[in-house]
């Protein structure tokens, strides 16, 4: 029993979790995930990324977005429960190396994967631009603990209510067509923001890596759930990612897998707001 040390909102919908987790906190580096299980019984196994850790408390901190019934369960937990099975750390760390000049897009919780690859790029050495988007401004999270890393922060945001008016692709596009250009770009976010920052930088050859969050069962490749395609060949997310060369990712036939239970959670979250509409 892994025990919430605390639970805090940052937007609407999204809340960030302190978890005691002493083993999974030491051996941690970026780019690597947990999956959880709320409760004891058959519960669902969800993947969550390790969004920072602290070896010396012993724990790792995890960013939710509610958008089904085991995430909304799992944001009413407060400091002092306990969620019953967590199992990490999964997946291939991110590789780190001081290439130059490194672009990091991060589209709204996506932000949150992508602080721990930002801070351990800055860390070697490298000259680290940041580029956070959101719908709005309310869903803007982490742009304090961005700012501290990051040579240079762009924020942008899809109606204008903060920074900048525009598309994360913009901005990159701009530092693509710079001399001398980025040597690398990392894009966290949801799928097709990544198909677009993959084909925003193709043309520029600019090394691009993705970080995929598929359905996921197991975590250790053998439901085959999280299969996708690339360069031709098939990966599996849980123990060949979750990160890859986002030039060579199918986009298109991994969002098409990714819809397969988008009706089923769409009910849960309507449900759940429904519910709490009437208990008003």
């Amino acid at each position: 029993m892994n025990k919430i040390l605390s639970n805090t909102r940052l937007a609407p919908e999204v809340f960030r979790m302190e978890v005691e987790a002493p083993l999974i906190a030491s051996e941690r580096k970026p780019g690597q995930f947990i999956i959880l299980q709320i409760d004891d019984d058959f519960g669902e196994r969800i993947p969550l990324t390790i969004a920072d850790a602290d070896p010396a408390k012993g724990t790792i901190t995890l960013v939710i977005q509610t958008v089904g019934k085991t995430t909304h369960l799992l944001a009413k937990k407060r400091p002092g429960d306990c969620i019953a099975a967590l199992l990490g750390p999964l997946g291939q760390p991110t590789h780190i190396a001081k290439v130059g000049h490194v672009v990091c897009v991060g589209g709204g919780i996506g932000v949150a994967p992508l602080h721990p690859i930002a801070q351990a790029m800055k860390s070697v050495g490298n000259r680290v631009t940041i580029i956070m988007g959101a719908r709005n401004k309310d869903l803007l999270i982490m742009e304090d603990e961005m700012r501290k890393i990051a040579d240079k922060l762009i924020v942008v945001t899809d109606d204008g209510s903060y920074g900048r008016k525009a598309l994360v692709t913009e901005p990159l596009k701009e530092l693509c067509e710079q001399m001398p250009k980025p040597d690398m770009a990392v894009a966290i976010g949801p799928p097709i923001m990544m198909k677009f920052c993959a084909e925003t930088t193709r043309p520029y050859e600019i090394h691009t890596v993705v970080s995929l969050n598929t359905i996921m069962i197991d975590g250790t490749g053998m439901c085959g759930g999280c299969r996708v395609t690339v360069g031709g060949e098939t990966k599996f997310v849980c123990v060949d990612g979750p990160e890859f060369d986002g030039h060579l990712v199918d986009f298109d036939n991994m969002m098409k897998r990714l819809r397969t239970y988008k009706p089923r959670e769409d009910a849960d979250h309507q449900a759940y707001h429904c519910r709490l509409e009437n208990a008003r």
